[in-house]
Order: structure tokens, then C-alpha cells, then sequence
């Protein structure tokens, strides 16, 4: 039947093809599992009808098709690459079937109202936001900030500063972020301070946002004071600002209980083999319950995690204080010799 449908398409007018590809479309979103015959034969009636119709038609029908997990993948491209951005914007936006490749081809071409229905797409990989960053203005570097879904490569994330960190719309989306690696958000709330420092009359957005991040360095500050004090256990400090997300304060806590850099703490928190965040929080005495806290924080930064919480939390259990301090105090001889 779709063989015989994609010959009409030649010789038919242009509200005919309308009806004709409105009509197979539903016919064809019907299969749940189309075989490879039936999406070539569709993909064949659907980008030929397609060149013979208005932008309006062409919205229409991506608005209907743009998240259907068996459009050809001919159309998809036709619709997401097509000039004008009311007919491409759902299909940028939802489609499962267009890949890294082909947004990034698009992005490098296409016009910013692209670039921002790209921008809104559930995940995006580094690869198609380091583009983002570089090409889109500010409505994009806005709405890719905002995306939670949204990675960033080390490179694309410095760009993204450069260009938009001085948005305070940027920065407050970034410093809210439930995936911010820890460097990244003392990044971003240095340069809110320094925003609100800078201006004569700074917005109430970065007024709010600089006084949020002196709260919390001051917040912070006291907590490790009592822990010193022993006035505050470590691990409830540890799980009330990993209930809060606080990555970066979480690490700044841990290096001064444990006479560490920062930065050292947070390569520990970052690395896929958990082992030596284990022997760390092990030798500070933190809990079962701080530990799976912790856990949980890396995770929600770490897609990728090999380990099982389960299996961690079991070797943890097995790890005892002594072997965690000698360890740690082999580790930090190692790291001043280096």
C-alpha cells in the first residue's frame, strides 16, 4: 500500500498531498514496530510531500510526527534542518531520532531560534552544547543554563562563563543547578560576587545570589569550627549540606577536618574508583548514613558510576578506622613528596 501511495505523491495537487500525507501518517504511526520496508516507503511519500507544502502545513505536520520514535530518519532531518524555525522547533526539541551528529550540524548552521529549541531538548551532550555556547546569543546561553539535562565539557563550560557570565539570568540558572560539579559552582558564585561588587546598582537577582554565597562561606566557616569544637558531629554537617546539594561546601568541610587542599578532596569526591573517597570519609568518621549521602551526591554528578551503592556501602562497612588512617596518612605523605 505505502508503495503504491508514495506514486501518488507525484502527481497529485498540494492540498491533496496534504490529505495524502496527513492520512498515511496516521496510518503509519498506528505500527508500533515498522519494519525497514515500510519507514523507507513512508520517509519516500512524506519528504516529497513535504517540499510542496507551506510552512504551516509543514508545522503542523512535525507537530505530529516531532516525537514519534519511528519517523524515517530522512524526515526527522528535513523537518529539524527546514529554514524556518516554527516548523523545526518541535522536532529539535523532542525528537528521539536525530543524534549528536545531526544536531550539532544543525547548530553549526542554522539560525538562533534553532539553537534555542535545541537548547530546550531533555539531554544534550557536550559535544552539541560546546556548539550552543560558542554560536548562541543570549536567549540560548540562557535557556541551555537553565537545562538540567544540559552537559558541558570543560572547554564549553568556560566558554559559557566568558560569554555569559555576566547575565545574571546565567549565573543564577547555573548556581542552581542540581548537577554542578563542585569547582564549577565556586566558579560561578565568585563571579556573582564579583558582579555584585562591580555594579553601582546590581540587580536584586545578583544582589540575592552574592548574599547567598557570603551566607554560606560564613555558614560554613562556623560548621567547621564546631566540628573542631566538637560542639557538631561530621556527619550530620555532611548530610544537612548534602540535603541542601552543596557539593562544594561539602568538600571544603571534609579537607578541613581531614588537613587536606580542597582541591584535593574534590578530585577524591570526582573520581569513578570510590575506594579512596571510602578510606577519607572512613578515617573522619563519617557514618553509614553520611556515606550513602555522599554517595548519592557523586552519583547525581557521576552518570556513569561503576560502582552499586549496595556493594560500596557493604565495603565500607567492612573498612575499618585504622586501615583508613594509615592509608590516608600514606596518601598525604605521597602527595608532599610529589
Amino acid at each position: 500500500m505505502l508503495r503504491s501511495l508514495s506514486k501518488m505523491t507525484l502527481e497529485t495537487s498540494s492540498e491533496t498531498r496534504r490529505q495524502l500525507l496527513n492520512a498515511v501518517t496516521d496510518l503509519f504511526l498506528l505500527d508500533d514496530e515498522p519494519s525497514e520496508a515500510s519507514k523507507a516507503h513512508y520517509g519516500e511519500i512524506a519528504t516529497q510531500s513535504l517540499t510542496h507544502l507551506g510552512a504551516e502545513e509543514r508545522a503542523d505536520y512535525a507537530g505530529k510526527v516531532a516525537a514519534a520514535p519511528t519517523l524515517p530518519h530522512n524526515v526527522a532531518m528535513q523537518l529539524a534542518s527546514d529554514d524556518e524555525a516554527d516548523v523545526a522547533r518541535l522536532v529539535l526539541k523532542l525528537s528521539p531520532v536525530l543524534t549528536d551528529g545531526d544536531l550539532a550540524a544543525i547548530a553549526v548552521t542554522q539560525s538562533q531560534r534553532h539553537l534555542v529549541a535545541i537548547a530546550e531538548r531533555a539531554r544534550l551532550s557536550s559535544c552539541v552544547t560546546d556548539i550552543l555556547v560558542r554560536r548562541g546569543d543570549n536567549t540560548v546561553l540562557r535557556t541551555v543554563s537553565s537545562n538540567e539535562g544540559a552537559a558541558f565539557s570543560n572547554e564549553g563550560f568556560d566558554v559559557l562563563l566568558e560569554r555569559g557570565g555576566a547575565d545574571s539570568v546565567v549565573t543564577a540558572a547555573l548556581s542552581g543547578r542540581a548537577d554542578m560539579a563542585p569547582e564549577r559552582a565556586s566558579r560561578v558564585l565568585r563571579i556573582v560576587e564579583q558582579m555584585s561588587d562591580k555594579a553601582e546598582e546590581p540587580s536584586e537577582q545578583v544582589a540575592s545570589l552574592a548574599r547567598l554565597a557570603r551566607q554560606q562561606r560564613l555558614e560554613v566557616k562556623v560548621l567547621i569550627s564546631d566540628i573542631v569544637a566538637k560542639k557538631r558531629v561530621i556527619s550530620d554537617v555532611v548530610i544537612m549540606l548534602v540535603d541542601d546539594d552543596r557539593a562544594y561546601h561539602v568538600t571544603q568541610v571534609m579537607a578541613a577536618s581531614a588537613d587536606l587542599n580542597p582541591d584535593q578532596v574534590l578530585r577524591v569526591l570526582m573520581q569513578p574508583d570510590v575506594s579512596g573517597l571510602a578510606v577519607l570519609c572512613r578515617s573522619l568518621g563519617l557514618n553509614n548514613t553520611a556515606f550513602r549521602a555522599i554517595l548519592g551526591l557523586r552519583e547525581r554528578r557521576l552518570p556513569l558510576v561503576q560502582h552499586e551503592i549496595e556493594d560500596t556501602m557493604h565495603d565500607y562497612a567492612m573498612l575499618d578506622m585504622a586501615t583508613a588512617d594509615r592509608t590516608l596518612r600514606f596518601l598525604k605523605m605521597k602527595t608532599k613528596v610529589g
